[in-house]
């Protein structure tokens, strides 16, 4: 057995943010796709499951009373309340997860990454997603052909708000290209995988180097 089997790694949550049509999507399903040991944090919510939607998959459909329960309970790792319904990140599957050395991917917008940055400081990576141009974000809301012209003009002006928030992340990705934004996207998920600080065994391992010497 290689000494190198000795060093384990814990994980890490991976923080996209963007405004609405920077394509945040589109990049956290292909780097889903690609890497087999990074998995979407999943929300809980009180609003109705929609069809097609499974408990535990795409939400953890809860109560507003079981909701509250979670929350005065510190349960959350993030939560907000979002046109009427509350959403938040129950804390136990994430934190499962990065003790077995697997990364989480949030797609969250920059107040819910504060709040995930209080509770979990040193487990956190931020990357703000932005667009190549106000035109380009402009062009690909109304592309998406899904929101009439009121909607795409809410979107952008709430753009500018959320764009402020920049300097708050770790990484800046300019999505021009999606192909080159995801190389650019696993090149900083593979750094933070070496850091120091989330290698588990790392001080045994180098003093037994050290005393083999």
């Amino acid at each position: 057995m290689s000494s190198e089997a000795h060093v384990g790694r814990r994980g890490l949550m991976l923080v996209l943010s963007s405004p609405s049509g920077a394509g945040k999507t589109t990049l956290s399903r292909a780097l889903l796709e690609s890497d087999g040991n990074i998995t979407m944090s999943v929300s809980a919510t009180t609003r109705p499951a929609r069809p097609g939607e499974t408990h535990g998959v795409d939400y953890y459909f809860l109560s507003t009373e079981d909701f509250g329960i979670m929350r005065n309970k510190g349960e959350f790792l993030e939560h907000a309340k979002v046109f009427g319904n509350y959403y938040g990140t129950p804390a136990k599957p994430v934190m499962d997860a990065l003790s077995k050395g697997r990364d989480v991917l949030f797609d969250i917008d920059w107040q819910g990454t504060q709040q995930l940055e209080e509770a979990a400081h040193e487990d956190v990576v931020k990357v703000f997603i932005l667009p190549p141009s106000a035109h380009d974000l402009e062009r690909r809301l109304n592309n998406r052909a899904q929101d009439p012209a009121h909607v795409v003009a809410s979107r952008m002006e709430k753009a500018s708000d959320e764009i402020s928030h920049y300097q708050e992340y770790d990484y800046i990705i300019i999505n021009d290209e999606v192909e080159k934004s995801l190389a650019n996207l696993k090149a900083i998920l593979a750094a933070e995988r070496l850091k120091r600080h989330r290698l588990t065994g790392l001080s045994n391992f180098v003093k037994g180097l050290r005393d083999a010497l």
